[in-house]
């Protein structure tokens, strides 16, 4: 079956966490332990009804004060797909582990509270998901119950948002209304609103078509692993495994390899059940080739007719994920691009961005922990890869500190920009 990733994002208090164990109860996904767990903390919190939202909020910091901090990723399926949930957090300062959460999403759930409307964060995490590449977005107004389902609360958010969507560059836009709660039209259709016409939440869900979201134009294999087989009978075995990041591969198709340059043929594609006709993203599969060629592990096996940008100077909107330092100019780090890894020198801040103007302050002079700009990088060795928007697996990177080993950046990739 087909998968979707999607995540979940919006204000504290909104109700991602509940919708979530909504979505997971009523489509039969709770085990009777996780049930009886729940039960009782619920019972201990002095909680009325069972709490279902604590179902992802995981972490004893967050049952206490109620609120999301990190990412809870939970697995459910329906016979039509199967579905993994990244709840993020709502607070401005967990900026960093919505991005994270988001990062790999192929739908975006925001919610919003029907009675507080769109506020910052609905739009902060609206632009972020866009920025990210998300290509579907679904607006739950949630807490329909407590403005009396009505239809002119509901149309009120749906207009605000709206009015703010358009100066995103996001292709598809839903929305439905909801309780979380009381579980109105999350599984099903609900009675209370006979004004709403569209499909409950899991229903667009499981219909939702994903398929064409991936770049199938331009063929990119960021190689993994070389395998060399040591055994007697696989002696003359060389294949170069990888998961494929855009196009089609077949075997008769005429490649290069990057950065060389190389050029030749693949003659097999192998999986763990055997060899395939055909490999499209996201199958990890090992490619082998015709000539004998110098490959390793960062190297990009990709279609000799559509190739990406390859250089050393680009810019990239980055997202800054730690306070221990602010990012500025002349800062050296680890970068982390496909399998390819290098380091890299911040030349320049173009600029910083207002997330709740969508302006961009142009005399920024760095990053501090959440904040996103534009920022101009120069590598060590060239990287072989694609603008963000055209292909979020070859057009993405994340920054290292080197003397701590932590990840201190997220960067999404806009282009190649003149040597100087």
């Amino acid at each position: 079956m087909e998968l979707l990733r999607f995540a979940t994002v919006g204000s504290v208090d909104d109700g991602k966490s509940t919708l979530i164990g909504r979505l997971l109860y009523d489509s039969k996904s709770i085990m009777q332990d996780q049930w009886d767990a729940i039960e009782h903390t619920s019972e201990l919190r002095g909680d009325e009804y069972v709490n279902l939202a604590l179902l992802t909020d995981g972490l004893r910091a967050e049952r206490e004060q109620g609120i999301t901090i990190d990412v809870a990723y939970r697995y459910f399926s329906t016979p039509k797909r199967k579905f993994i949930i990244a709840d993020t957090p709502g607070h401005v300062q967990y900026t960093r582990n919505m991005v994270t959460g988001a990062s790999t999403a192929h739908l975006a759930l925001i919610l919003i509270d029907a009675r507080q409307g769109v506020v910052e964060q609905s739009r902060r995490h609206a632009f972020i998901s866009a920025l990210l590449g998300i290509p579907h977005l679904v607006v739950c107004i949630n807490k329909m119950d407590l403005v009396g389902y009505e239809q002119s609360a509901f149309e009120a958010v749906r207009d605000d948002f709206a009015e703010f969507a358009s100066m995103l560059d996001v292709r598809d836009v839903t929305f439905i209304p909801l309780s979380a709660l009381n579980g109105d039209n999350v599984v099903d259709r609900s009675e209370a609103m006979p004004w709403y016409t569209g499909r409950a939440l899991l229903e667009h869900l499981e219909q939702v078509e994903i398929a064409g979201d991936e770049d199938l134009a331009d063929q990119r294999f960021p190689v993994q692993y070389v395998i060399r087989p040591m055994r007697e009978e696989h002696h003359d075995y060389r294949g170069y495994a990888g998961t494929v990041a855009g196009g089609i591969f077949r075997p008769g198709d005429a490649v290069t390899v990057l950065p060389g340059g190389r050029r030749t043929t693949i003659t097999a594609i192998d999986t763990f059940h055997g060899p395939v006709e055909a490999a499209a993203p996201p199958m990890s599969v090992t490619i082998r080739l015709r000539d004998d060629i110098d490959i390793s592990r960062g190297n990009m096996i990709v279609g000799t007719e559509r190739q990406p940008q390859i250089a050393q100077h680009v810019e990239a909107w980055v997202c800054w994920m730690t306070e221990r330092a602010r990012l500025t100019p002349g800062a050296r780090y680890a970068i982390k691009h496909t399998t390819h890894s290098a380091r890299a020198i911040v030349t320049g801040i173009a600029s910083r961005l207002e997330i709740n103007t969508l302006a961009e302050d142009i005399g920024a002079d760095g990053l501090s922990l959440n904040e996103i700009g534009r920022v101009r990088l120069r590598t060590t060795e060239p990287l072989c890869f694609d603008p963000y928007r055209g292909n979020r697996h070859t057009g993405s990177f994340i920054l290292v500190d080197e003397t701590t080993n932590h990840t201190v950046g997220a960067g999404m990739l806009l282009g190649a920009l003149a040597d100087g």
